[in-house]
C-alpha cells in the first residue's frame, strides 16, 4: 500500500475526527512536511480535507471518481480489479482499445481498464459512443475463459445479467434488449461491446467494454441521440454515486464469471429481458438480411430465435428493433 493510500485510510477510519499530522508522521516514519505534501496531492485528486494547526487533518468529503483507492477499497471480488489489475485513466480514446493492447501483451484475467472520459468511445458496428467526463462509467474488462470461440457471445449476456442485478440492488428496473442493450422506456442506458482474439480450438482473450450513462442530464446528450439515450439518474430522480454503482457491478460480474454457470446467466437475462415474446425487426450482421418475426427465446449459445413466416431463424449477431404493439 502506498503512503498516500495509508494516509487516506487513516483519515477515513477517523470519520469526523481530526488526525494529528504529527501522529501520521510518526506512524509513517516521515517528516510532517512529507505528510503535508501527500495531503496536498490528495486534495488535487478531489478529496476535501480540512486542516488545523492544533488538531491536524480531517476528511470532509470523498470525490465521486473511479480512483483505485476508492473502487478497490475492501472490494470483495476474487478476480476482477484485484491488486494491480485496475488501470485508471483520467481520459483515453477508448478503454476497449487500451484493454486489447494490454490483453495482447499478457494482462491478467479480470484486469479492469476504466476512464473518467473517452474521447473516441465506440459501440457496435463502429458507432460513436458518447462518454462525457465524470458523468458515467466507461470501462473494459479482460477475460481469459477456457472456452471455444463460439461461446464468446455468451459473455455479453453475462455482462447484461450482471448489470441487471446491480441495478436491482439500487432499486432501478433493468430492461435488457437482445443482445446487449440496457434500456429505459425505449431509450438506451448502457451499451456493451464484446471483442475477442481467438485461434482454432480456443479463445486467447475476450474484452468486454461497457458504457453506462449514470449522471448525464438529458440536455447534455448530443441532439442526435437525445431522444434515444437515457441516464440512471433519470430513473432514480437524483444523481447516483458512480463509485458505489461501479463497485457493486464489479462484484456482480465477478460472481457470475467465477461461477461460470450460464444456466443462471440465461435465467437472469430472461427475467429482465424485453425482447422475448415481442414482434421484432432484425438486421442480420452475418447476411445483411432484414426480416421480421416474433422473438421466442435464446438458445444455448445466447443466440436469438425468431419465428418468421418462413420458419424459425437463429440470429447470432445483428441489430434488433422491437416493433410497437398495435
Amino acid at each position: 500500500m502506498t503512503m498516500k493510500k495509508k494516509i487516506l485510510e487513516m483519515l477515513r477510519d477517523a470519520g469526523k475526527n481530526f488526525v494529528s499530522g504529527e501522529n501520521i508522521a510518526e506512524i509513517m516514519h516521515v517528516s510532517r512536511t512529507a505528510i503535508w505534501k501527500h495531503i496536498q496531492s490528495l486534495r488535487k485528486r478531489g478529496y476535501e480535507i480540512s486542516s488545523s494547526e492544533r488538531l491536524g487533518y480531517k476528511l470532509e468529503n470523498i470525490p465521486d471518481l473511479l480512483l483505485p483507492e476508492l473502487v478497490q477499497f475492501e472490494l470483495p471480488t476474487k478476480i476482477f480489479a484485484v491488486d494491480s489489475n485496475y488501470i485508471y485513466k483520467n481520459s483515453v480514446a477508448s478503454t476497449n482499445e487500451l484493454a486489447k493492447k494490454m490483453a495482447y501483451n499478457g494482462a491478467a484475467d479480470g484486469t479492469v481498464v476504466v476512464a473518467e472520459e473517452q474521447t473516441g468511445g465506440r459501440g457496435r458496428l463502429e458507432r460513436n459512443f458518447f462518454s462525457p467526463k465524470e458523468k458515467g462509467i466507461w470501462f473494459s474488462v479482460i477475460l481469459r475463459p477456457r472456452c471455444m470461440a463460439k461461446d464468446a457471445p455468451k459473455f455479453t449476456l453475462m455482462a447484461a445479467a450482471a448489470l441487471a442485478k446491480t441495478m436491482e440492488r439500487f432499486n432501478l428496473q433493468a430492461e435488457i434488449k437482445w443482445p446487449n442493450d440496457i434500456m429505459y422506456n425505449g431509450r438506451k442506458l448502457v451499451g456493451i461491446l464484446t471483442e475477442m482474439s481467438a485461434e482454432i480450438g480456443h479463445v486467447n482473450y475476450i474484452v468486454v467494454g461497457i458504457g453506462i450513462n449514470v449522471n448525464v442530464k438529458r440536455e447534455e446528450f448530443p441532439e442526435s441521440i437525445r431522444d434515444i439515450a437515457a441516464s440512471l439518474s433519470e430513473i432514480a430522480g437524483e444523481n447516483l454515486s458512480r463509485t458505489k454503482f461501479f463497485r457493486a457491478l464489479l462484484e456482480e460480474f465477478d460472481k457470475l464469471y467465477i461461477d461460470n454457470n450460464f444456466d443462471e446467466v440465461f435465467k437472469i437475462w430472461r427475467q429482465f429481458n424485453i425482447t422475448l415474446g415481442k414482434k421484432v425487426t432484425v438486421l442480420s450482421a452475418e447476411t445483411g438480411d432484414i426480416f421480421t418475426g416474433t422473438a421466442i427465446d435464446i438458445d444455448a449459445d445466447g443466440a436469438l430465435i425468431v419465428e418468421t413466416e418462413e420458419g424459425r431463424k437463429t440470429v447470432y449477431a445483428g441489430d434488433v428493433s422491437i416493433r410497437p404493439a398495435k
